[in-house]
């Protein structure tokens, strides 16, 4: 069973940043995948972020963003200590939301964290 615990979250002004992280934990012999999905009050969860092996034999990863925070967001991951980061640059008050880590592992099942949340106000 793999769990999940984020941290990072808090309030900040716009054009302000903040650098989220989701560390794995458990019986954890393979993950695919490791991301952040968001969710603001009224709408429905979205993909932030993620990064994926290409195989699930290549060490070689890509990574994918949404359109909205490509540029200003970046997405990493600690192979050692399976640890995901979500640096946020330039943030605006539209990126406010309930950030929520999500991995796949070696059968691509989801796991998911409790959520942080992000607010960017004035």
């Amino acid at each position: 069973q793999v769990q999940l615990v984020e941290s990072g979250g808090g309030l900040v002004q716009p054009g302000g940043s903040l650098r989220l992280s989701c560390a794995a934990s458990g019986s954890i012999f393979n993950i695919n995948s490791m991301g952040w999905y968001r969710q603001a009050p009224g709408k429905e969860r979205e993909l932030v972020a993620r990064i994926t092996k290409r195989t699930r034999t290549s060490a070689a990863t890509y990574t994918s963003y949404a359109d909205s925070v490509r540029g200003r967001f970046t997405v990493s991951r600690d192979n050692a200590s399976n640890t995901v980061y979500l640096q946020m640059n330039s943030l605006k008050p539209e990126d406010t939301a309930v950030y929520y880590c999500n991995v796949l592992d070696g059968t691509w099942s989801a796991t998911w964290g409790q959520g942080t949340q992000v607010t960017v106000s004035s």
